[in-house]
């Protein structure tokens, strides 16, 4: 053996430099680059257990198990629920009639998919399927660590004011000369025994009291030894040794024997002492009855109102042990990775479809006068307002994309009494206030939740804007009253003067406009301001609407607008134009979340709507948005409105009207073009009017032969649509002329065109050029492009039909398309449900045409489209039409992840997948297909492509298949039936060949395509791990051996990343535990100790029980013999592992953490096999500068990591691993247990003064820890003897004796309990990379030195000692799954 230090040189363990591996790692990659590595022969696969067998075979050990949960999954582990869609809107978009109406298969499956509800598949355990830092109570670091302290820890210089601190918390503190006798049991206590000491008794900041004696008064210094008192039982007086002696009885059976010198001081002694210990008793006992603390263990309760002192305190020393236990942190908290803020496991939020608006803004128009004012009242006593209504019309034009972007929103700022100047002069439509509900689509949309009148007169808008930018202007156009040329009506409001006699003037010629043409609106003025300072939507609320300048009748298109708006900033061109005396009090401000009053852009009210707002609702304005994939999103509304644009008429050529100038269109929406067919009363009206009239009016430009118009009418188009709807365009002549003899005439027909709706099932969009008719006789949709296709219908058309009048239409619709790939493949699909002798030959060709789809149409309708395409999945004869179904899937899925929107598609697959309607008649189902079209797709043959794309988002289709598996079980009611008994066998071939033909592409393709073999890796891992809680778990088992098998040693590192990311993700599984069963296999009762060391060895049988954590640990002790990196990625995995398993509250007694540690019982051994990997170095010797004292106790060399500058070292006990096994010592022979002192770790007594120390007693054997000392360097820490004191102290724990036989499993009564000193501080510390390859000769010489062998007979041994360490979490005060942490070797 070794003696003192400084004698002889001796050998540690240094944990090497970060530089060091960093040289390492460079040179193992050069082997590996280089090709000289040699190839190593892959490992033997060992087949799982079939689990569902065991389960039966067992089904009595498990369910008498008293952890049965941890054994079995539980019996509600998924279920499927409908969740109620809840819009956004007081009652439904769809009109009620929708349904009955709708015809066309495009148009029933938009209705279904706005009226459907959520389907979700929840898993009960869900919160507990990922990573530790998912876990459903969150590991948090806390503010400030309670202070962890032990008695021994407690620094001299703070006893006095420890024990000032006892007495303001009302303890007790005294302190005097007593005599200490040496109990010994070598020799007999006499009066010469007997050494004179200053005893102080303090109180610790936990409460508990200490007995600190030293040789004089001078308490500041470290006392010469401490009696625990809270280990201690009793004090009773002993007078046989010594007068006034008095003895404590501590719990170990040991006392202590004090004196005093007088009887006085003797009985104050016992009574302060015993106080003490009475008034711990007596709050334990409160505490115990609170019931604060509860033992899941504790199965035998101890009667505390009767029985012994000893006995209740006995408990009471339990309690507080318990308490203390609780109090403590779990070392893992303190672990780096708990506190860092990962969320590369983190799975994304998934929410349900709503419907998203971009940058919303309120625009609350308040005024608009002019200078020109006066009284309109008859009596001229009303107030002073503008002599003639004026109308505004608010829309945003983007001048920078050159596009109108919202819908007009009509204002009526007019005084009451100016309103009245046009009451009288409707003569072709009811005027009567909106709430009427005489239309045949107005009548179910109004009658819903909308008070009479709340939009007779809106002022409030509000409008959206998905992409905003500076260049985008709130432009408002002012009309008026019909009364003649622009320039003649603006004259009066030009001039400055404020002239009474002019205000007169202009109001009687306004009243009698009004009251002949007051339907007849003209265009009168323009103005525009900027909406956004920037391109972030900051709202530019400072600014004003420009001045009203005067509108040009040849200027009035939207392209002209653009135009005058690329000026506005321009002051030196908006100078030139001719400015109207005014002003346009209109505002801008952001709109609140919760924000009352609000009706859609289709009259539908929104929640929380009240109706009673002082200013009435607030009306949505349809926003018009760009048809580009990234700006859209999918339709979750019912919402069908056409726009039609009137641009231009050319009538200067026409010769069969004598009058033909100032020209008015009215539009109106038909669905027959018989004589008696009534327009339909489909579209908006303005202010003032009906909510629905059956015709519009443009503005009118007074004696223009080819007028322009820039008017917008919005219609609300039936739910089914048919060749026979059309619009009907009338052209009339209206006389401006009020003194002209004829007055009925004021409108003359001057010509009719007509656009049919549909074309080829299609909504026909865009411009159009129509030729006009003079006449319009019955069928006149017969004809059309100016000639006469029926010959029955005699149509007269102007200036020789050619294509006189240009108009345009814009839909926004959820239930009708433009794509007309998207329109074939739906059309073919319904003539295939109506006729059996449609051929899938077709279908296939509309399959593929789908890859043309427009990005934002697919986008729009990705719901549709999906649930159609898995219908025809399962509907499908021929495995050609099944596999371009995927393929179409494959290119959506593509597309969306391309354009960023794949948070659409978890949507779709969390809420809206719903596979058809189990039935015994349609045998097909998704997950079935589905996986045979992969595998196709999947095959070496076919286009890369689509293969390349169906790995990379290859996770939409496994969710597919996970979603469709649990519809399937849940309908067909087999969730009941055994695992083996739920699916078909061509299900399970199925899955088989999926997962063996998706391997060689993630193990060849990820050198050319890293992402996809990536992602289709992981994709596969959730896949696999989902399976678990629907298949048959021993089926899993053998996929995952499939997997692995696909693995060979010396791969490179992606190639191990991959396997272990798959590890980790299948780990993480809710159920891991029931899934390794951690329960004994042995026959019977274990007689053998072979049997133990089944269960606790990573032998195959183990393995094969313990299937998933027997495969880990096999993976990561293979990792060990590769290079650092490897390693790291191995050890990390298993690391996040035992972290969750320390913070999963469903195992969080000590007796389910204890049954886990059984299933890492193998980490020992993993351990020992790579001890050889740590690289010893020697150390020169040090004299010891401190002269030894004759009461040191036996120092341990253990040295705590300390950080210096960038220099981190950490000293690793070369002992450490052969103690926790059970081996020997590398340097000694059989550890020698008698060189521990028996005793309590907290109730023996630290005398420094005591002839027969413990040094003095051991001094010749060898301890379990090798006693040292250290060079002191910046790295480096030296021990003193009361910090070695301290150590031992705190690492010392209880552990039976081993057996003589090894059929002796429980070791007699009479035979001594020993103690055995183990440094379990080092395990608490995260270590960084202690291993490394030892390939030179020297190294592996000093592993020879310093690993003893491991005969087969020390086996029993070493796995009866770990088996209790495990299983005896409690006796080392650290939560049994941290004490692995000493394996975290990176």
């Amino acid at each position: 053996m070794q003696g003192r230090a400084g004698k002889a040189p001796k050998r540690e363990m240094v944990i090497e430099s970060p530089q060091q591996y960093k040289s390492l790692a460079e040179i193992e990659a050069e082997v590996e680059t280089g090709g000289s590595q040699v190839a190593a022969t892959k490992p033997k696969i060992i087949e799982p257990l079939d689990y569902e067998n065991v389960l039966l075979q067992r089904k009595t050990q498990i369910i008498s198990d008293v952890l049965r949960d941890m054994l079995q999954f539980p019996t509600d582990d998924f279920q499927i629920s409908c969740l109620r869609r809840q819009g956004r809107t007081l009652f439904s978009t769809v009109p009620e009639t929708a349904e009955k109406e709708a015809q066309s298969l495009f148009v029933q499956e938009c209705i279904k998919t706005y009226k459907s509800d959520w389907h979700v598949v929840n898993y009960k355990y869900e919160e507990y399927s990922g990573d530790f830092r998912q876990l459903p109570n969150k590991v948090l670091r806390p503010e400030k660590l309670a202070a962890h302290l032990f008695e021994v820890d407690e620094d001299v210089e703070k006893d006095e004011d420890t024990a000032s601190l006892g007495s303001q918390k009302g303890g007790v503190s005294k302190h005097g000369w007593l005599y200490k006798g040496n109990m010994n049991s070598a020799i007999s206590v006499t009066m010469r025994s007997f050494k004179r000491r200053y005893f102080h008794l303090a109180q610790l900041g936990d409460g508990s009291y200490n007995l600190n004696f030293y040789k004089d008064e001078n308490t500041s210094k470290e006392p010469k030894g401490t009696i625990f008192l809270d280990s201690c039982m009793g004090v009773v007086q002993n007078s046989k040794v010594r007068r006034f002696a008095f003895e404590l009885k501590m719990q170990d059976k040991s006392t202590f024997l004090l004196a005093a010198e007088s009887e006085a001081e003797m009985e104050e002694w016992i009574g302060t002492l015993n106080k003490i210990l009475h008034s711990s008793f007596e709050q334990a006992m409160q505490e115990k009855r609170n019931g604060d603390l509860h033992d899941d263990e504790d199965h035998g309760k101890t009667d505390l109102s009767s029985g012994s002192f000893q006995d209740g305190f006995q408990t009471a020393r339990d309690i507080e042990s318990k308490m203390r236990s609780e109090a403590r942190l779990k070392l893992f908290t303190l672990d780096p990775d708990t506190q860092k803020l990962d969320f590369s496991g983190i799975e994304p939020d998934v929410r349900q479809f709503e419907e998203k608006f971009g940058k919303r803004v309120l625009v609350s128009c308040h005024d608009l006068s002019f200078n020109l004012q006066g009284c309109v009242a008859e009596n001229e006593e009303g107030p002073t307002t503008n002599v003639e209504p004026f109308y505004v019309v608010l829309s945003l034009f983007d001048v920078q994309n050159g596009r109108k972007i919202s819908a007009d929103f009509h204002v009526d700022l007019n005084h009451p009494l100016v309103r009245k100047m046009t009451s009288g002069s409707s003569s072709r439509q009811d005027l009567h206030i909106n709430g009427s509900c005489d239309g045949p689509l107005a009548g179910p949309r109004q009658g819903s939740g909308l008070p009479v009148g709340a939009l007779q007169y809106p002022r409030q808008g509000v409008f959206s804007v998905t992409c905003p930018h500076p260049e985008i202007f709130l432009v408002a156009r002012i009309e008026k009253v019909l009364q003649g040329g622009i320039t003649h009506c603006t004259e009066p409001y030009m001039k400055s003067s404020d002239s009474a006699k002019m205000a007169q003037k202009v109001l009687k010629n306004a009243k009698t406009a009004c009251s002949r043409l007051g339907q007849y609106r003209m265009p009168f003025a323009w103005a525009a301001r900027p909406v956004f300072k920037d391109a972030s939507g900051s709202l530019d609320k400072s600014a004003r609407f420009s001045a009203l300048y005067r509108q040009d009748s040849s200027k009035l298109s939207d392209e002209d607008m653009f135009k005058l708006l690329t000026d506005f900033r321009k002051p030196e061109k908006m100078a030139k134009l001719p400015v109207l005396l005014g002003n346009l009090d209109v505002t801008i401000d952001s709109v609140a979340p919760d924000v009352t009053n609000c009706v859609t852009s289709s009259y539908i009210p929104v929640r929380n709507f009240e109706g009673n707002g002082p200013e009435g609702a607030l009306l949505e304005v349809e926003e018009f948005v760009p048809c580009i994939a990234k700006c859209s999103q999918p339709f979750t509304i019912y919402k069908n409105h056409l726009y039609v644009y009137p641009k231009h008429l050319k009538y200067d050529g026409q010769k069969c009207f004598a009058k033909a100038r100032n020209i008015a269109v009215c539009i109106e929406f038909k669905d027959s073009d018989e004589d008696e067919a009534q327009s339909v009363k489909c579209i908006y009206g303005h202010p003032g009017g009906p909510l629905f009239t059956k015709q519009a009016y443009a503005a009118v430009l007074h004696h223009q032969q080819n007028p322009e118009f820039y008017d917008e009418i919005k219609i609300e188009l039936p739910t089914q649509l048919h060749e026979k709807h059309h619009l009907l365009f009338t052209f009339y002549h209206v006389s401006c002329d009020s003194n002209s003899k004829k007055k009925d005439l004021v409108e003359t027909p001057v010509g009719s065109a007509w656009l049919p709706l549909l074309r080829d099932g299609r909504v026909i969009m865009n411009e159009q050029l129509l030729p006009v008719a003079a006449n319009l006789p019955a069928g006149y949709l017969g004809s059309q492009d100016g000639v006469n296709k029926n010959s029955g219908s005699e149509i007269k058309w102007v200036d020789g039909g050619k294509p006189l009048f240009k108009v345009s239409t814009h839909l926004v619709s959820t239930v009708y398309t433009q794509d007309q790939h998207l329109q074939n493949f739906f059309h073919h699909c319904q003539i295939m449900e109506m006729s059996e002798q449609a051929s899938e030959g077709e279908l296939v060709k509309y399959l593929k045409s789908l890859h043309a789809m427009e990005g934002h149409v697919m986008v729009n309708f990705l719901p549709t489209i999906l649930n159609q395409l898995f219908c025809v999945l399962t509907r499908a004869t021929h495995e050609d039409v099944a596999v371009n179904v995927t393929r179409v899937m494959v290119h959506v899925v593509a597309q969306c992840h391309e354009e960023g929107l794949e948070h659409y598609l978890r949507s779709y697959i969390k809420f809206v997948f719903k596979p058809e309607p189990y039935s015994s008649t349609n045998v097909k189902t998704v997950h079935e297909e589905l996986a045979k079209a992969m595998t196709a797709i999947l095959k070496p043959s076919t286009d890369f492509l689509t293969s390349n794309k169906l790995l990379k988002y290859s996770w939409y289709f496994f969710e597919a298949l996970v979603k469709s598996m649990a519809h399937y079980l849940i309908e067909s009611g087999k969730v009941k039936l055994s695992r083996n008994q739920r699916f078909s066998a061509s299900f399970y071939h199925a899955v088989e060949t999926l997962v063996n033909m998706l391997m060689p592409h993630i193990t060849q393709k990820y050198k050319d395509n890293l992402d996809a073999a990536r992602n289709a890796n992981h994709s596969l891992a959730v896949f696999i791990k989902r399976c678990f809680t629907f298949m048959d778990r021993g089926f899993i088992f053998k996929q995952i051996n499939n997997y692995m098998n696909c693995f060979t040693p010396g791969d490179p590192k992606t190639l191990y990343e991959f396997k272990f990311e798959f590890l980790r993700v299948v780990c993480n599984h809710e159920h891991y535990v029931p899934l390794n069963l951690p329960m004994p296999f042995g026959k019977g009762r274990i007689q053998r100790f072979q049997d133990l060391q089944l269960d606790y060895s990573l032998t195959d049988d183990f393995c094969r029980n313990h299937f998933l954590v027997g495969l880990l640990l096999r993976e990561v002790g293979a990792a060990l013999q590769e290079f650092r990196e490897i390693r790291q990625i191995a050890i990390q995995v298993l690391k996040g592992l035992m972290i969750k398993h320390t913070f999963d509250d469903r195992y969080a007694s000590k007796s389910q953490q204890a049954r886990l540690a059984t299933l890492y019982l193998p980490l020992f051994g993993l351990l020992q096999e790579n001890v050889h990997r740590l690289d010893i170095k020697e150390s020169a010797p040090l004299s010891n500068h401190n002269n030894a004292r004759e009461d040191s106790l036996a120092s341990n060399s253990m040295v705590t990591p300390q950080k210096s500058g960038n220099c981190i070292e950490n000293t690793l006990h070369k002992d450490v691993f052969g103690v926790i096994s059970g081996t020997a010592s590398p340097h000694s022979s059989t550890p020698n247990m008698s060189s521990v002192h028996h005793a309590d770790s907290r109730g023996s007594l630290v005398s420094t003064d005591s002839g027969n120390s413990l040094l003095d007693k051991s001094s010749d054997k060898t301890n379990s820890l090798e006693k040292s000392s250290h060079t002191p360097s910046p790295c480096f820490v030296t021990f003193q003897p009361h910090q070695k004191e301290r150590f031992t102290r705190r690492h010392s724990v209880n552990v039976p004796p081993l057996p003589l036989d090894p059929e002796d499993i429980v070791p007699p009564v009479n035979r001594a309990t020993k103690r055995v000193t183990m440094d379990f501080s080092l395990l608490s510390v995260p270590l960084p990379d202690l291993l490394h390859d030892s390939d030179s000769d020297n190294d592996k010489q000093a592993a020879g030195q310093r690993v003893d062998g491991n005969p087969e007979e020390n086996i029993p041994k070493q796995v009866f000692c770990l088996a209790f360490v495990t299983s005896s979490p409690e006796t080392f005060g650290y939560n049994c799954t941290a004490n692995f942490r000493f394996v975290m070797i990176q």
